[in-house]
Order: C-alpha cells, then sequence, then structure tokens
C-alpha cells in the first residue's frame, strides 16, 4: 500500500463517520447470517458483529480464523458494506486457489459459523464522503470502491463521484446488478455486444479529467499491483496530481 497526505478540501458535504480507536483494536467475535454469490468466483458473507466499532467506507479489518486443532490462520479483508448502525458488516471474497481462509469460506462457512475480526483498519485509504471521488478497480479490487459507491448513496450525498471498474467478462463482474449510471465497466476478455473488449485505457480515463468538479478529484485506484500500476498512470498522463492518487494493492 501506498501512502500519500491528506490534501486539504473545500467540500464539506454530510457524510463523515466517527470510528472508535479503541473498538478497533480488541478482537470481536463475528456471525456468520448470510452467503451471496456476486460472480462463479466470487461471493458476499454477511456478517453480525454486535459491538462493530464503525467504520469509514475503503477501510478494511483483520479477520482471524482458528481450526479445531488450534492453528490459525489471519487475512486483511476489506470492507464491502457501506458504514450503517446495522451491528452487520459485508465481506466479499474471491476464491484463492490453495487459499486457506477463502477456500474455507466458500467451501465450509455455513450460516451460524463465528470467526474473529479486528477493525476497522487504516484510514489512508477512507474516503469519508467530502471530496469529489473518482475510483479505479479491477475484479475484486472494487470491493471497497463499492463501499464508497453505497456510502454515496445511501447518505443521499451529492458530491461527484464516478468509478470505472474492470472485469474479465459480464459474468466476472462483481457486483454487476447493482452498478448505476456511477459506473463504467472495462471488459477485457469479452464484453455485450456492441462493447469494446481490451484493458482500461486513457479513453476511459481522460474525458474524467477533462470534465473535473471544481476543487479536482481525489482519485482511489484498487487491484493487483499491475493494475495499480497501469491505473495510476494513466491517471497522471491524463492530468491528475500525483499526490491525489490513493493506491490499496493484492496479490
Amino acid at each position: 500500500m501506498t501512502e500519500t497526505t491528506t490534501p486539504a478540501t473545500r467540500f464539506a458535504v454530510p457524510g463523515r463517520i466517527a470510528v472508535s480507536g479503541q473498538a478497533a483494536s480488541r478482537w470481536q467475535t463475528a456471525t456468520l447470517t448470510e452467503i451471496r454469490r456476486e460472480t462463479p468466483r466470487a461471493a458476499t458473507f454477511r456478517l453480525a458483529v454486535p459491538e462493530w466499532a464503525g467504520h469509514l467506507p475503503g477501510q478494511h479489518l483483520l479477520l482471524r480464523l482458528t481450526a479445531p486443532d488450534g492453528y490459525v490462520a489471519q487475512r486483511h479483508y476489506s470492507i464491502a458494506s457501506a458504514p450503517d448502525a446495522s451491528g452487520h458488516i459485508e465481506l466479499t471474497l474471491d476464491r484463492v486457489p490453495d487459499g486457506e481462509v477463502s477456500g474455507w469460506f466458500h467451501t465450509v462457512a455455513r450460516p451460524g459459523d463465528t470467526v474473529e475480526v479486528r477493525g476497522p483498519l487504516s484510514g489512508f485509504f477512507a474516503w469519508p464522503g467530502d471530496r469529489p471521488a473518482l475510483l479505479l478497480g479491477a475484479g475484486s479490487g472494487v470491493v471497497p470502491l463499492m463501499s464508497m459507491v453505497r456510502h454515496h448513496r445511501a447518505r443521499g450525498l451529492t458530491v461527484p463521484l464516478r468509478m470505472l471498474v474492470s472485469a474479465r467478462s459480464p459474468e466476472e463482474l462483481i457486483y454487476a446488478a447493482e452498478l448505476g449510471a456511477e459506473t463504467t465497466p472495462v471488459f477485457t476478455r469479452s464484453a455485450p455486444p456492441g462493447v469494446p473488449v481490451g484493458r482500461m485505457a486513457a479513453a476511459h480515463v481522460a474525458p474524467l479529467l477533462a470534465d473535473r468538479p471544481a476543487g479536482g478529484w481525489e482519485a482511489y485506484v484498487c487491484g493487483s499491483n499491475a493494475f495499480a500500476e497501469h491505473a495510476s498512470r494513466l491517471l497522471v498522463a491524463a492530468g491528475q496530481p500525483v499526490e491525489r492518487i490513493r493506491v490499496e494493492r493484492f496479490g
């Protein structure tokens, strides 16, 4: 993860969420309440965490899974859900080949099972809803960005928000049924009739920078190392200040 300093902003749109650092520092029991299939390889897991401290869109948590023999596996996962007071959070997980934790979630986990979580963690990639946001994601990199989109909708924010998301095909586009006019999908392997196939390019990014809102965009990039480098270069080439690009990488 690459960190930058948050620039000053003149935007003061309602949407900030209070987060308790003390609560985020302790482990809590989370009970699985629902599983929703998103794509052939990804599913959303809804967890009840009664004492959840609240989070900012874009934050993640640390999840701990303990086997019957005492073996412990821990993984960091982005939070997919918007902040609310429901006492629930959602994680969307790709099934990773040979992945201990994602494999358990996709093949073993059932409603009623429990895990431990600690968070929320890292404010660097968070978007509290107080400035225009330009979101670029690929594959499961859309997960923390979707938390931002959901927050934008749930709070009825008028601050501009746009998202470009890359997927191999329509079948592998996570949250496809939920994406709206703020989102432009880019398909790299196969696409619906009439939609070009190819990787995210300057033609996708440049128009958004040419039509930037007053005060400019805060850009959020999430995906693999290769995608993060590619998307960041596209943004800089289109005129986005490098100090206003926040990057979260995986893989």
